[in-house]
C-alpha cells in the first residue's frame, strides 16, 4: 500500500513570528523556515507504518514556492521513498488555499493511487485545520481527524481521536485520509547518512497546470496584527485580596 503525505514549508516554531510594519502579512526576510511540526509526525507514523510491514511506499508532496525542495529532502532524510514538489508560487509570502491544496492533492492522489493519505491537522502559519477535510470530500473517502493512534488492519483504518470530552476510537474504511494530532509519536531526527542518501532520492516538479488545477484565490487577507501585549501580573497579600479582584475586576466571580 502506498502512503502519501503532504508537507507544509512554515516558519520555523522556535521563531518569533514578526507582522509587516504596513500589516500586509508576516515578515518572512531571513527567517529560518522548516516543515510544520504536524506533518513531521504524519511523516514519522508513515515510516512506522512502512517498518511494520504495512506500508509499501512513502510519497511526500510540498506545495508552494521552489524552495520547498528543502523540507521534501528532510522528509526524505527521514525515510520517505520519493518527493513531489508542486510549484504554484513564485513569492514565499503567498500561501495556497486549503481547497487549492486539496484540489492539488486530489490530482495527485488520482494519478498515484495510494490506500493512505496522511497529515497534519493544520499548519501552524495560518492553523486552518481544513485541508484533510476537504481533501476527503474531493475524493469521497472515509476521513479520521486529530489522530492520537493509528493501525492499519485488513481494510480499515482504527483510530484513537482527541475531542473535547477526552478521547473517542473510530473504524475508517480504506482508502482513507487521517489528519494527526501532536500526541500521535515523537518524529526521529534523520542520521546523517540518511540525509546523504536523500539527495539522490527521486523528486519529482510539477505545476497545477501539469495536474489541471485552477488556484486563483478565493480568499483576500485584508490586515494582519500581532496579538495584544499580556498585561503585567500582580501580587495580592492574601486569599480575601484575590477573592475581591476575581469578582471586582476579573468579573469571573
Amino acid at each position: 500500500m502506498k502512503v502519501l503525505v503532504p508537507v507544509k514549508r512554515v516558519i520555523d516554531y522556535n521563531v518569533k513570528v514578526r507582522v509587516k510594519a504596513d500589516g500586509g502579512g508576516v515578515d518572512l526576510a531571513n527567517v529560518k523556515m522548516s516543515m510544520n511540526p504536524f506533518d513531521e509526525i504524519a511523516v514519522e507514523e508513515a515510516i512506522r507504518l512502512k517498518e511494520a510491514g504495512t506500508v509499501t511506499e512513502i510519497i511526500a508532496v510540498s506545495i508552494g514556492v521552489k524552495q520547498n525542495q528543502e523540507t521534501l529532502r528532510t522528509a526524505l532524510a527521514m525515510g520517505a521513498d520519493r518527493a513531489i514538489l508542486i510549484i504554484a508560487a513564485d513569492d514565499v509570502h503567498t500561501d495556497i488555499e486549503p481547497l487549492a491544496v486539496a484540489k492539488l492533492l486530489k490530482a495527485v492522489a488520482d494519478e498515484e493511487q495510494p490506500g493512505l493519505i496522511l497529515l497534519g491537522k493544520q499548519a501552524i502559519d495560518n492553523d486552518m485545520n481544513a485541508t484533510g477535510q476537504m481533501l476527503s470530500a474531493l475524493l469521497g473517502w472515509s476521513q479520521a481527524t486529530f489522530a492520537s493512534e493509528l493501525s492499519i488492519d485488513d481494510n480499515f483504518a482504527t483510530v484513537t481521536r482527541e475531542v473535547d470530552g477526552g478521547l473517542q476510537t473510530i473504524k475508517a474504511k480504506m482508502p482513507a485520509i487521517v489528519t494527526v494530532d501532536l500526541r500521535l509519536n515523537e518524529p526521529r531526527y534523520a542520521s546523517l547518512p540518511n540525509i546523504m542518501k536523500a539527495k539522490r532520492k527521486q523528486l519529482d516538479e510539477k505545476t497545477p497546470a501539469d495536474l489541471g488545477v485552477d488556484i486563483t484565490p478565493r480568499l483576500t487577507i485584508i490586515k494582519t496584527t500581532e496579538p495584544s501585549e499580556r498585561k503585567a501580573g500582580i501580587i495580592v497579600a492574601d486569599v480575601a485580596e484575590l477573592i475581591q479582584k476575581l469578582k471586582d475586576e476579573a468579573g469571573v466571580l
